[in-house]
């Protein structure tokens, strides 16, 4: 457990870490946005691809402010999250989207660490995916957005008291990297290729640690 020697905390990261829901995400947003252009939603599947760890609230942000040039209310806002979660209820209770490495590993070792999930994906929605597929008594909390994710892992960190060099971030984007740099913890890399320059190491595998 070399990349995990002397850690004692856990922040995870749950898309594309602990459940391959990615697929599902990108058909959501298509499915929300189904009457606007073509073109511009797949503008936005581009800005979502790139920055994964980013919260829905940024991206239809983004989508409304920077694609379509409209302003919009953060009432506004929470409406396009709500509908989007609603999508994301439905389509992720599904055991076989759990990634069965990850899951594996967190079973396995839920007593020998401090485990956190650390998300941006809806917390509510979080909590009731990780409920109702029997992954919440493996968490000591489950957190997400709409607080962003640097500013969920500062939290965390001073409400556990955790030593940053006893802590460490699995993700699989550059935002997750980021969060990690931003609190001075180890960043760990899993399942993307492209962010293996990034942070202490990059794991390939659970099952060798």
């Amino acid at each position: 457990m070399i990349q995990l020697k002397n850690k004692k905390n856990i922040l995870w990261d749950f898309d594309g870490v602990i459940m391959d829901s990615m697929p599902v995400r990108n058909k959501g947003f298509e499915l929300v946005l189904k009457d606007y252009p073509q073109e511009q939603v797949q503008e936005l599947m581009k800005f979502h691809l790139k920055n994964g760890g980013l919260s829905r609230y940024v991206k239809f942000r983004y989508f409304f402010e920077e694609i379509r040039k409209e302003k919009i209310s953060e009432e506004e806002v929470t409406v396009w999250a709500s509908r989007f979660s609603e999508v994301m209820k439905r389509e992720l209770l599904n055991k076989k989207l759990l990634i069965e490495d990850t899951c594996n590993f967190i079973k396995r070792n839920y007593n020998n660490f401090e485990m956190h999930i650390v998300s941006g994906s809806d917390q509510e929605e979080l909590r009731f995916l990780c409920k109702k597929l029997k992954l919440d008594s493996f968490f000591i909390s489950i957190n997400g957005s709409p607080t962003p994710k640097k500013k969920l892992v500062e939290e965390l960190l001073m409400e556990f008291r955790y030593k940053t060099d006893e802590t460490a971030l699995i993700g699989d984007s550059i935002n997750d990297y980021e969060a990690a740099v931003a609190s001075d913890i180890d960043f760990l890399g899993y399942n993307n290729p492209s962010i293996q320059d990034k942070g202490r190491s990059y794991i390939n595998s659970f099952s060798v640690l």
